[in-house]
């Protein structure tokens, strides 16, 4: 039996499952939300059923890695942390020096922090808790497991962005996507549960959270994606804006006197539904709040990615099936809702009744040409997969 830790950390969220292998039992699972936010909370459920919930703050994901390791050892759901045979970790942006997931040693490390710049959210806490588990489980294999893997298989026309093609060639300036782990999960089952092959499906999967993002897939394949050289591009997420025209962020940096590093962070972590409403980032407290800026975020969040499944659906000449993930497309009714009632159009014929309440199921009405469903996202399973894969090749 081998225990595989899968460790999977997101711009304001750590989620966490402890797998035994052969058999992908979860020993234990739990993650730490609202990171960096008032109300933190980390939660650790066992085998038994037993579940703890701890409020406390965690300021970084670093503080969240930490309260892991201690909780694991607190309800001895390993006595000794040698006992876990490799610890996968997502990663975001691989960029082109890693296109598949990678056994990190001293020096790819040195790399993962190198591409810090392409997922400034991310990357370096990613890197920073491999750096960790490196530490304190020197010899157990840390594996990397990149979201930009997936989309390895977009095509020039929809990787390139339309500036001079020698800063691709020196600078590899292109689309890279995000969020692939969650999709390479999430599509194949949305197939099955449609009785349809995935090597003929046309999907569409909004990943939608605190980063957001849709996904087109094609034949199996990621066709197109949302975001883009970072994981800033696209739909509207929890703090970052999304698309934005670049002159506007230039006449605001000569009104203001921000530099660029403070108007990409600015972008970054004061935008998206947050600068929009003023409230918050976090979808829940929008939908308690009776103020107009909060519902006007919600609005926009749905209008942006209602815009990109109407762009990938006609590139795909028609879609099969769209697919909610993430922390809000499986729990937030009234964003799926939204968005299904402006697609229409494409043939969906939502079931309203069944979109009240969260779980892997059909959203749409059963003779609905396009299908709508709720497939939760299981990234941790695909990380541990890889790191099983990984270390049978090399051990």
């Amino acid at each position: 039996m081998k225990k595989i830790l899968a460790i999977n950390s997101g711009s304001s969220s750590f989620k966490y499952k402890l797998f035994s292998f052969p058999s992908e039992t979860v020993l234990a699972k739990g993650g730490a939300e609202r990171i960096g936010m008032q109300n933190s909370v980390f939660k650790i459920k066992l085998a038994n059923g037993n579940e703890y919930i701890k409020n406390k703050a965690i300021p970084t994901q670093e503080v969240a890695v930490s309260m892991l390791i201690d909780n694991l050892k607190q309800y001895h759901v390993v006595n000794n942390l040698h006992e876990i045979a490799g610890v996968g970790h997502r990663v975001v942006n691989g960029g082109e020096i890693f296109p598949n997931s990678v056994i990190i040693d001293d020096e790819n490390l040195d790399k993962l922090f190198d591409l810090g710049e392409l997922a400034p959210l991310h990357n370096i806490p990613e890197a920073k808790g491999i750096q960790a588990f490196k530490k304190i489980i020197p010899n157990v294999p840390q594996i990397a497991v990149f979201d930009t893997s997936y989309h390895q298989t977009l095509d020039k026309i929809h990787y390139l962005y339309s500036i001079p093609y020698k800063y691709y060639k020196d600078n590899s300036i292109r689309k890279y996507g995000a969020h692939g782990t969650s999709v390479r999960y999430v599509a194949p089952r949305a197939a099955k549960f449609m009785h349809k092959n995935i090597n003929i499906a046309r999907l569409i999967v909004c990943h939608l959270g605190s980063g957001a993002s849709v996904t087109a897939v094609k034949n199996g394949k990621s066709y197109d994606t949302s975001m883009g050289f970072s994981p800033l591009a696209g739909v509207t997420m929890g703090t970052r804006s999304g698309d934005i025209d670049p002159s506007a962020l230039q006449f605001l940096m000569h009104k203001t006197g921000m530099n660029i590093d403070e108007a990409i962070d600015m972008l970054n972590n004061e935008s998206g539904v947050l600068g929009i409403s003023g409230v918050s980032s976090d979808m829940r407290d929008l939908i308690e709040s009776k103020d107009k800026h909060a519902k006007l975020a919600r609005k926009i969040f749905i209008n942006r990615v209602v815009r990109y499944v109407g762009a990938y659906a006609a590139e795909m000449n028609g879609i099969d099936g769209i697919v909610f993930t993430g922390g809000i497309g499986e729990h937030d009714p009234g964003i799926r809702a939204g968005i299904m009632s402006s697609l229409r159009y494409l043939g969906l014929d939502p079931d309203f009744k069944a979109n009240r309440t969260d779980g892997e199921k059909f959203i749409s009405k059963p003779k609905s040409k396009v299908k709508a469903l709720i497939i939760p996202t299981n990234e941790e399973l695909m990380i541990a997969r890889d790191v099983v894969r990984l270390t049978s090749e090399n051990y």
